[in-house]
């Protein structure tokens, strides 16, 4: 039996759509559903549509003041795991001679995500504590008088946490575009009088947009769905979007912890699509 072209499509991404549909479009919809119903404060869920959900959730300033914790934890975190992910992979990729050595010293960068979450953000309160290393450090060596407060349980400890947490993420694609790069096109550049500034700005980073571009998908898209790590790391000091609907969880409140994640979830949306339009990654990825 002969299969035609467009049904050999579907079975490919079969599997695909078989893990999407019940896990993710699904439950998706669900959400949608219930941000649209009302309730009666007390867990109980009535299907009368109602906008009461979404303008209160608009008409908040607590939503703003979230959105732009939010905002400042996932741009700073991007721009941290950027610059530090982007240097580890170029030094892995052009200064590591062998690539048995490379791919040790990459597989180490894998070896603190051996352990929770939990564990690594607790591995920091002894270092950055009133009475953590830092501290003790800066005071034996005379340069503070008494200890820095703001190193813990502070917006400082949730940047910290996070790209401690995801500068991996950056890591792994910036590492596989960089691989591609052909060496001999860098020689040919040094031959032909070019500075390494000019080789890294006109070949290097224009050739690893793809990695970097993928990296920030998966900052931005963690960053923005979490809620722990502030929760932890800034000592109840601060709050997230995802804290925000995680208490109306608490409450009984469901359609507007509806209505906010269905928020969150266009809001993560439209963050990628920008991302996407800056670079074509099914482009870059085939060359």
């Amino acid at each position: 039996m002969k299969i035609t072209r467009n049904a050999a499509g579907w079975l490919n991404v079969a599997p695909l759509l078989a893990i999407l549909i019940p896990f993710f479009i699904v439950p998706i919809c669900v959400i949608l559903a219930v941000s649209f119903m009302q309730t009666d404060g007390f867990g109980g869920i009535f299907p009368d549509f109602t906008l009461d959900n979404y303008i209160g959730v608009f008409t908040s300033e607590l939503t703003y003041r979230l959105y732009y914790e939010t905002f400042k934890f996932t741009l700073l975190t991007l721009f941290f795991t950027a610059i530090i992910g982007f240097w580890i992979a170029y030094f892995l990729v052009f200064h590591v001679r062998s690539k048995i050595l490379a791919m040790g010293l990459f597989l180490v960068c894998t070896v603190p995500f051996w352990t929770s979450n939990i564990i690594r953000m607790i591995s920091w309160i002894p270092l950055l504590g009133k009475e953590g290393l830092i501290n003790t450090g800066l005071e034996g060596a005379g340069v503070i008088d008494q200890p820095l407060t703001f190193l813990l349980f502070s917006p400082f400890s949730v940047v910290v946490a996070y790209v401690h947490q995801l500068t991996i993420f950056m890591i792994v694609p910036i590492f596989n575009s960089l691989s591609r790069i052909d060496k001999r096109l860098v020689e040919a550049a040094l031959d032909a009088g070019a500075s390494r500034f000019d080789i890294l700005r006109l070949i290097i980073l224009p050739m690893s947009k793809s990695g970097i571009a993928l990296g920030a998908i998966f900052v931005v898209s963690i960053v923005m769905g979490d809620f722990f790590v502030v929760k932890v790391m800034s000592g109840g000091g601060t709050a997230s979007v995802v804290g925000a609907f995680y208490e109306d969880v608490s409450v009984l409140q469901y359609p507007t912890a509806a209505a906010s994640a269905i928020i969150l979830t266009v809001v993560v949306m439209l963050l990628v699509a920008a991302i996407l339009r800056v670079v074509d990654i099914r482009k870059e990825i085939s060359l």
